[in-house]
Formats: structure tokens, sequence, C-alpha cells
């Protein structure tokens, strides 16, 4: 009986534990002046904000071992590599044994109540942005983070530096000619910029050379109308401070977008329907927020945010009041429509609990209800919503699921 009854304290603590991983609705992401850094490598922000991790990182010999070696090979790169940019982006970027060797140092650095430890509990987990790993234990939750933060960067200097092909070749592929003999100046300039003074830890010259590789690129897309809390959605946010959701069926109504594939059109015809068939269900009273989704993606490079057109449309022509409108101005893909709406309700302290409310044109609601889970699946490696009823061909429920936290980080553009 004894024994049994230390096995039962012992699974109640276990069990204890794992609950204690989940993320923390409202968590709001420690920000830095970019954007794009800090939505697609989370951890590496936290290591640069907090004081004491960021001493601790930079008094460790063998990290600062680390960055001497990197330094000392990226100014090799400068002085040989001419117009091979394979040297360059070689030994700037982090290969699977540096991977490996930099996640068992974290590891042994850590202790459940020092900087890392503290850190790690109170926003790498707390955030939900590594969400994948939160039965794992916090050491390694840590090393998992750290992994998924450098295959990251890896996949922007890869894309965006080296010219591969991205998971979606006509909307998100490189801007340049690798071929031409310019560009390797370009390459060469910009190995030169990560050498900077500044960059004191181990992984901040790959870190800002991947940063500038999307800059260049004109890829900052991540970064649109952030810190929207206090651009685009600030009325929306003050007015759900003040909601009674109880009075309403439904969370929010979201709209998927439909971008155009002409150059001078702002908002499609689809997307204006689509915001049509939002404004009936919005009078009718079901939700007290609409949520437009839909980023910078058709045609290719596009300078039109298909979130902000539909706003405009909701209330320019429709006479929605810019409180109810909640822009998610990143998805690029119908996937990310649901989880990035997940995520701002998680994000935005809304009940996680009621369903929300997707209202679109039947061909795609009929996509979302009956294959969108799978490809989630595929794609982003988990579920980031659940479905609820059918009302209509037109109208679907979903539910929002803590998991679409997680970053992606095989999409640097909206992660």
């Amino acid at each position: 009986m004894k024994i049994y009854c230390l096995l039962l304290f012992s699974l109640v603590i276990s069990l204890n534990s794992l609950a204690q991983n989940k993320p923390q609705k409202g968590y709001q992401l420690q920000s830095t002046s970019n954007a794009v850094q800090y939505k697609n490598y989370y951890l590496l922000t936290l290591f640069q904000k907090d004081p004491a991790v960021k001493k601790l990182l930079q008094n460790d010999a063998e990290l600062s071992n680390f960055l001497k070696n990197k330094r000392a090979k990226i100014t090799a790169a400068i002085t040989n590599c001419t117009n091979d940019i394979g040297c360059f982006t070689n030994v700037i970027k982090f290969s699977d044994d540096e991977i490996d060797l930099v996640g068992k140092h974290l590891a042994d650095l850590y202790k459940q109540q020092n900087e890392l430890g503290l850190l790690v509990k109170n926003h790498l987990i707390a955030s939900g942005c590594y969400a994948l790993y939160e039965n794992l234990a916090s050491k390694e939750i840590l090393q998992k983070a750290w992994v998924q933060d450098a295959k990251a960067i890896n996949y922007a200097i890869n894309v965006y530096v080296e010219g591969q092909k991205p998971n979606y070749p006509k909307i998100d592929s490189i801007g340049f000619n690798v071929k031409d003999k310019s560009y390797a100046e370009l390459v060469n300039t910009n190995a030169l910029l990560s050498l900077d003074a500044k960059n004191t830890l181990f992984f901040e010259p790959a870190l800002q050379f991947a940063l500038v590789a999307l800059e260049i690129n004109e890829r900052n897309d991540a970064a649109d109308y952030e810190p929207m809390i206090s651009t685009v959605n600030k009325a929306a946010l003050l007015a759900i401070r003040k909601t009674n959701f109880s009075a309403y069926k439904y969370s929010l109504i979201l709209v998927p977008g439909e971008g155009p594939e002409e150059e001078a059109t702002a908002l499609s015809a689809g997307g204006m329907l689509r915001c049509r068939l939002a404004a009936e269900q919005f009078r009718k009273g079901l939700a007290p927020f609409i949520m437009v989704s839909g980023g910078r993606v058709h045609p290719f490079k596009t300078k039109y945010s298909e979130a902000f057109e539909m706003k405009v449309f909701l209330m320019k022509n429709l006479q929605i009041p810019e409180s109810a409108i909640i822009m998610e101005p990143h998805a690029r893909h119908t996937t990310t429509n649901l989880r990035n709406a997940a995520r701002l309700i998680f994000r935005y302290n809304m009940p996680v609990e009621k369903p929300g409310l997707i209202i679109t044109v039947k061909s795609q609601s009929t996509y979302i209800s009956d294959v969108m889970l799978q490809r989630c699946t595929k794609e982003l490696g988990y579920e980031p919503y659940r479905n609820g009823k059918r009302l209509s061909d037109t109208a679907l429920e979903f539910y929002p699921d803590a998991m679409s936290l997680q970053i992606d980080f095989d999409e640097p553009l909206d992660p």
C-alpha cells in the first residue's frame, strides 16, 4: 500500500509538472524593434533581452570560443569566397555539429532556479512558441527551442541568400538572381556587417546575417503593422477588454482573405463578397468582432495587404466600426488564416472555450472543414484548431487550440 501511494504521489507530481508547461493565455511576446526577429527566433530574442541570461552567455568560455571561431571563419570567407555564395553561407549557418554542441552546453548551463531556468519557466513555456515540446522536461524544452531557432536561421539563409526553393515558390521566393556577379557583393557586404562589434553573443552574427537577408529581399512581412496592439488593433483591443462575451454565441467572425492576381487590384471580388457575408452575420449579433485575415501574398511581392484592404472595405462600404474589426495581416495560406486567428484569440485574452465562426464562400468553407486539418498536420506539424458545427454552405464553427502558438521555423514571412 505504501509503495502504491508513493507511485500515485509521483504520478500526481509529474502530471502537475506537465500542466505547468502550458502557455499562459494573454501572454504578450517580449518585443524588440524588429518584429521579424522576435516572431521567428523567440528564444534568441529572450537571450538578448534578459540581462542576467545575456551576461551568463557572454561570460561562458565555451560559447565565447564558439563566437570567436565563427567570427574568424566569416572573416576568412570575406577575403576568400569572391563570387561563391555557398562559401559564405556554409560558414555563417550553423552546422549540425554546432547545433548539437550548443544544445548540450545550454542543457549543462540550465538549472531550475538559475537565469536560464527562470527564462524557460516565465517566458519560453508561457509564450507557447515552443508548444510542440511542452511534454518534455524544461531542460529539454530549452534544447529543442535552440535547435528550432538555429534551423530557422539556416532556413532563412537557404532561401533568401542561396536561393533555394521555399514551401511556396510562386509567392515566397528570393528576389535576386543568385548567379549575377553583383549579387555576390551584396552577400559579401552582409557578411561584413555580421561582424559588427555589438554582436557579442554566440549566435548573433548568423542571426543578423539572416535578418538583413530578409530585409534586402523586402521580405519583412512578419513585421507588418506590428505592434498591432498599439496600431491597427488598438481600438478593437480596448473594446475586447470591455466586452461581455457571454452575450454572444461566438467570440468572433473570421473572414479568410482571397488575394487578387492583378498587380493594381487592392481587394479581390472574392474578398469583397466575403466581407459582405460576414457583415450580415455581424449585424445579427452573432459575435462582437469580425477578424479579417490575409497578408501581402498575391501577386508576387504585392504591396497590398488583404486584411488591411478588407478592413477598409468593411468600414467604408459597410459601415462596420473600427472597434469591431480585428486585423490579422500575416497569413499567407488558409492554414495560417486559421492558425493566426487562434493565436490572436489567445494573445488578446478572448474566451478560448467559445467557438469562432468562419464565414467564407462555399468552396473554401468546404475545404476548411474537410481537408484543412490534414493539411495543417502535414505543413505545421499540429492542428491549430478543431472544427465545430456546420451552419450553412458559408458558415462553419471552429475552436482555437493553444498549439497554434507554436512558431513555424520554415515560414519566415509568417512564422
